[in-house]
């Protein structure tokens, strides 16, 4: 059962906004489809445009502005935030700040400003309608954003920025393709309800439905079939417990279209000092969630296998100290360059920067045989289960 909400007075603007816009496309799509038709360009400029405001958003407002996960030049910065104003979920101050505070306080039904445990459609859309406390702006976390001229400039003049975006970018493309009203409707109007709703899927269903590869500590999911729906933030699992890296679907394979415009922009010059979360970190905490399911599993298939276990994670915690350790020196001769700039220290950095990578190589090829072992011994057991039964 969900906790009870605080008393609060209403958003109405978020009430028109959330409520009263989808009513009107309701009546207004058939409406209009019914006496005038829409032309194909009119449904075209539809997910044109959700592709130009949902990407403003998982770029810019997200991982730009909220996580900081890499830097942009002026251009595109300013480009991302017409993009982001154009999908009309309020100013990137306020919309990153809020995320932090997710981040920090996540499933708290106090902290949180959209925590799941309040229920599905609270984290979708309930927690805007009202002036929860929660969800009141503390711009504390923000001091980055709070001396950005860019992101003050926007959250000044938000609103008048919002309806000059949308007459212009709506009128340029209802007149280019010659239905303005097809396009106003459903270029604007549907399109702006869709890029709505993407992105509360990623606070609600993604906190819901899926798997947790990385860590059971929160909510968060990783959902391939979300992650087409939300441009590539279905990885919500992996984004929670490595907020800054730049990717969300970090495997080749992950439709993750947004870490591909970012990568896309920093060959061109206009996005640079990408965050990568280093592949050991991502196979630790993959490895570690396998234990921890397989230990789940064999208490209710009622193996006694814990031996073999434990000296797999003695064997792993054995190697990742060595690894640490090497790394230790790496970092201490680093700090004896900055202080002298000597042939004998460039040459052992040199050096140490070798044996790094292949320490690094050797121990996720340990990681890779650990996993494997893991999971046949898991099949096993499974295996041994079936027999019995």
């Amino acid at each position: 059962m969900n906790p009870p909400l605080p008393q609060a007075p209403i958003n109405w603007i978020a009430v028109f906004a959330l409520i009263f816009l989808p009513l009107v496309a309701v009546v207004a799509i058939p409406l209009y489809a019914y006496h005038h038709d829409f032309s194909a360009a009119a449904w075209v400029s539809m997910f044109v445009l959700l592709g130009i405001s949902s990407l403003g958003i998982t770029a810019g407002y997200h991982r730009l502005w909220a996580h900081r996960a890499y830097e942009a030049t002026l251009p595109l910065k300013v480009i991302l935030m017409i993009m982001g104003t154009f999908a009309v979920q309020n100013s990137v101050l306020y919309w990153a700040s809020g995320h932090r505070t997710h981040h920090r306080h996540v499933d708290d039904v106090e902290k949180d400003p959209y925590s799941i445990k309040n229920g599905f459609w609270y984290a979708h859309l309930g927690w805007m309608l009202k002036n929860y406390p929660a969800a009141e702006p503390n711009f504390k976390n923000a001091p980055d954003l709070l001396n950005d001229k860019l992101v003050m400039f926007q959250h000044k003049y938000y609103v008048p920025l919002v309806i000059v975006v949308h007459v212009a970018i709506l009128t340029l493309v209802g007149w280019a393709v010659g239905d303005m009203w097809g396009v106003v409707l459903l270029g604007g109007l549907v399109r702006l309800i869709l890029s709505h709703h993407v992105t509360f899927f990623i606070n609600s269903l993604c906190h819901m439905w899926g798997k947790r590869p990385y860590t059971d500590e929160n909510t968060a999911r990783d959902n391939f079939w979300l992650a087409i729906a939300t441009w590539g933030e279905g990885y919500h699992n992996y984004h929670h417990i490595f907020q800054y890296d730049y990717r969300n679907g970090v495997k080749w394979w992950q439709y993750d279209p947004t870490k591909w415009l970012i990568w896309t922009c920093s060959k061109l010059g206009l996005a640079k000092n990408l965050r990568r979360i280093p592949s050991f970190n991502i196979k630790k905490a993959e490895l570690a969630m396998k234990f921890k399911y397989a230990e789940q599993d064999l208490a209710i298939y009622g193996h006694d296998v814990n031996s073999d276990l434990v000296q797999m994670k003695q064997r792993i915690a054995q190697e990742y100290d060595a690894f640490t350790h090497t790394l230790n020196d790496w970092a201490k001769l680093k700090e004896q360059e900055l202080h002298a700039k000597k042939a004998a220290v460039a040459e052992k950095i040199h050096q140490m920067d070798h044996k790094l990578k292949v320490d690094f190589q050797l121990l996720e090829h340990r990681l890779s045989h650990h996993r494997e072992c893991l999971e046949t011994l898991m099949r096993n057991v499974k295996k041994r289960n079936a027999v019995s039964e």
